[in-house]
């Protein structure tokens, strides 16, 4: 998979965002979170991504697989180069870092709680929390 098809196939996710960070990598975000990297900078250009513990350990006994700097620890991988597996394994891979990261931030967002007024009509409490009072 080379780099355009990679770019085309990680924006046809909905909600899917791109931009530069850290100077010379390419991320691939959904509602602000980063599931998948190309490093622009590097030859070959290397891709991170997130994936489940059973296919870490998996990915990692390939050649030119490792865990990624910084986020190993979280099983994001760092393939060498873009051509280590085939395109339609990296393509499930990338889908599957999607929805794992995807899922996550669904998962954070709270829904605003609502209160009733004195006069019958709902409030936010964030935004009641956050006004001053006005004594009458």
């Amino acid at each position: 998979m080379n780099l355009d098809s990679l770019r085309k196939y990680c924006l046809s996710f909905p909600q899917a965002a791109e931009n530069l960070q850290w100077g010379e990598d390419l991320c691939f975000k959904v509602a602000g979170k980063i599931f998948t990297v190309v490093s622009l900078g590097s030859v070959p250009q290397g891709l991170c991504f997130k994936c489940s513990p059973e296919k870490f350990a998996e990915l990692c006994e390939q050649g030119g697989i490792r865990p990624a700097p910084y986020v190993g620890r979280y099983k994001w991988v760092l393939l060498e180069q873009l051509d280590i597996l085939s395109d339609s394994e990296l393509r499930e891979l990338i889908r599957e870092s999607y929805e794992m990261v995807g899922s996550k931030t669904k998962a954070k967002a709270k829904p605003k709680l609502r209160r009733k007024t004195k006069k019958g009509s709902s409030k936010s409490l964030r935004s009641s929390r956050n006004s001053p009072k006005i004594r009458s």
